[in-house]
């Protein structure tokens, strides 16, 4: 029985505004969860689709075939190398290149052979990142019913991740060691066969396809006092030593080259599309979140 002496103010009360908006906002967060993040997903699907479309482009006329692309390398300000790369999806098919030795008028000319090509495992790798995500989203098709905010969040998170792995791999180059690149397959693609003096690497460094030549000079026998062998790195600066069967080299010149490969601009603008999509259907489940933590009934 109520103490009629206690005041009104005193008396427990139920806030219908607090009810009201309550209500407003679940029905908004089941309509986000129904309906808004079906068609997110969607979005998603379809750009992401356009950018697994430019990893595979066939030949018009040809649709089990890749198209290849010949990209031209060098500049007007540098001419101690130049070439032409043949780019199929993923593979160098063809290199053709011309290296003007350094302290010399001589002209190296060097070219794949014709049984060899070169896998860039850059662009396959962020290809396949590409698809896993596209696999994650597929998952949830336009029927399934999300429970939560936390579901979303963790679908969002693993698209993510797939997402930015295939970016970093298109933007950061593997780091490799002088007598790694010595070792490597790439040494013997060419023909006539890389003089010993001489070493190139190919990589991918955002939308670019670069080419680094270094040639090299043999150290002294008796040269201990200022060795030091490099570590490893993505482009190594002249001065670099290492050793490499029992014999030591120095990097006398570093030559870089590079081109622009269109496609790849437009997948690392799809990539970012992407993200961006993810981050904002994030952000909507967040609003939610809070509200369901701090609401003040």
């Amino acid at each position: 029985m109520l103490n009629p002496q206690r005041s009104l103010s005193e008396l427990p009360k139920t806030s219908t505004a607090s009810q009201v908006e309550r209500g407003v906002l679940e029905e908004e967060f089941n309509w986000l969860l129904k309906e808004e993040v079906h068609a997110v997903l969607k979005q998603l699907q379809d750009v992401l689709k356009e950018a697994s479309r430019r990893f595979s482009m066939p030949t018009p006329g040809f649709e089990n075939q890749l198209k290849q692309e010949n990209f031209i390398l060098g500049s007007s300000t540098m001419d101690q190398v130049k070439g032409v790369l043949t780019l199929q999806g993923e593979v160098l098919t063809q290199a053709d290149i011309n290296l003007k030795v350094a302290k010399s008028s001589q002209v190296l000319h060097f070219q794949f052979r014709e049984d060899k090509q070169w896998k860039l495992q850059q662009i396959q790798d962020a290809r396949n990142h590409v698809n896993q995500a596209l696999q994650l989203l597929s998952s949830r098709d336009e029927s399934y019913h999300f429970k939560s905010g936390a579901e979303v969040n963790k679908l969002m998170d693993g698209v993510m991740l797939q997402l930015t792995r295939a970016r970093n791999r298109l933007t950061t180059p593997a780091s490799m060691t002088l007598p790694e690149l010595a070792a490597s397959g790439l040494m013997k693609m060419f023909s006539p066969p890389i003089p010993g003096d001489v070493m190139v690497n190919f990589y991918i460094n955002l939308s670019k396809l670069c080419l680094t030549v270094y040639q090299l000079h043999v150290l002294p026998a008796n040269t201990t006092k200022n060795f030091k062998p490099a570590g490893s790195s993505v482009l190594h600066s002249p001065g670099a030593m290492f050793e490499l069967n029992n014999n030591r080299f120095e990097v006398s010149h570093v030559h870089k080259v590079e081109c622009v490969v269109p496609w790849l601009s437009d997948t690392l603008v799809f990539f970012t599309i992407s993200l961006q999509l993810c981050q904002q259907l994030k952000d909507k489940i967040s609003v939610f979140s809070s509200f369901w933590n701090y609401r003040p009934f």
